[in-house]
């Protein structure tokens, strides 16, 4: 089993690769977590693959991802792996995933990070200009051939990461202060150009979004980045400064989306 999160795109695209190499099976974390369970349980066979495929949200994994987990009640001896997609490092992640699975009596074998092409275009961030997207999306598709070796083999106690300088600085503060203060909605508007097409609140993973006369933010957000990237005519802004900004969704991501859910 190989369970995801994803807002623009990127660890759907991995995930996918991984379980079309593996011959497994994905399942949307967001999705999972809307049935509001106290606990999920699942039962695997010996080195059967229990995955977690994720984004980095300032050098830390999504605060939906580690409520997943902790709502694990796994039984069996899976082989555990995580993946996670960036847009330079991760920060300690790996760290913070393995505590979070040990919590639940699982162990990490394998940690893999990879560079993607970044969506997050706030607070003085932008895409990655385009030749830099591609090389980042071919280095990603050679990347995932070998982790998908290393999966493949079973192979345990391998740490494929990109921790970046201050790792643990920016993990251990950073990211709690940025879970804390800057992950509201309140700078999320829509402009006049906004055609009530509805993508926003369809695709919003915590379901924030309701439409009315325009788009309407609630108080949960994950900053998954989907609703201000994936608007057809670029109609969301955060506050000013995102008008001019570029935007980011994986290239095959609506291929991706239909055959998740075929």
């Amino acid at each position: 089993m190989i369970f995801y999160f994803t807002g623009t795109g990127n660890s759907l695209y991995a995930a996918g690769k991984i379980a079309e190499a593996q011959g497994d099976r994905m399942y949307s974390i967001a999705r999972l977590m809307d049935q509001q369970k106290k606990a999920f349980h699942y039962n695997f066979n010996e080195n059967e693959l229990l995955g977690f495929v994720f984004p980095i949200y300032a050098w830390g994994p999504p605060g939906i991802v580690l409520d997943f987990i902790s709502k694990l009640d796994v039984s069996g001896y899976p082989y555990v792996f995580s993946l996670n997609t960036c847009g330079d490092e991760e920060g300690k992640t790996p760290k913070v995933i393995r505590k979070a699975l040990a919590a639940k009596g699982l162990a990490l074998a394998g940690s893999f990070s990879i560079r993607m092409p970044n969506n997050y275009i706030l607070e003085g961030f932008d895409v990655d200009p385009k030749d830099v997207e591609a090389e980042k999306l071919k280095a990603a598709e050679l990347m995932l051939a070998e982790i998908n070796t290393t999966i493949g083999q079973r192979k345990k106690n391998v740490y494929l990461t990109l921790p970046g300088k201050h790792a643990t600085l920016k993990t251990t503060f950073a990211n709690p202060m940025f879970n804390r203060f800057a992950m509201n909605t309140r700078h999320y508007s829509a402009d006049d150009s906004c055609t009530r097409c509805g993508l926003c609140e369809q695709i919003c993973p915590v379901h924030t979004i309701r439409i009315t006369d325009k788009p309407v933010w609630g108080k949960a957000c994950t900053y998954c980045m989907a609703c201000i990237n994936r608007c057809p005519v670029r109609a969301i802004q955060y506050g000013k400064g995102t008008a001019k900004k570029g935007r980011y969704s994986h290239p095959d991501l609506v291929r991706l989306e239909n055959q998740v859910a075929e």
